[in-house]
């Protein structure tokens, strides 16, 4: 009985696990999608800068929803809903401290 017990306690974890694992590719896949959309909006809007850096800074401060958005359009087309979703995160507040960082280490480096 004991057995059977950790048995089951092992498969239940084990099937928890594979649902973090399976979420987390998931989550990973989509925010690559939705930085492969960002990435050029911010050449073309910031142009000279850190682009890597700069596309960190805009899908780390997006939603969830905008993620989905933007990985969307990924295989749908960029249109000027997703430019206007860029500049849309990229004038808040929390991804201009993120701007500023990235020009505050590149200057330093």
């Amino acid at each position: 009985m004991v057995m059977m017990l950790r048995i089951s306690i092992l498969g239940a974890t084990l099937f928890a696990l594979s649902g973090c694992v399976t979420d987390g590719i998931v989550q990973d896949t989509t925010r690559q999608a939705a930085k492969g959309v960002v990435t050029p909006i911010i050449v073309d809007k910031f142009p000279g800068r850190n682009t890597e850096a700069y596309s960190n800074c805009v899908i780390d401060n997006a939603t969830t929803k905008e993620i989905f958005s933007l990985a969307k359009a990924a295989v749908t087309g960029v249109d000027q809903d997703t430019i206007n979703t860029v500049v849309d995160i990229g004038v808040r507040v929390d991804t201009l401290k993120c701007f500023a960082k990235v020009e505050l280490g590149s200057s330093l480096g």
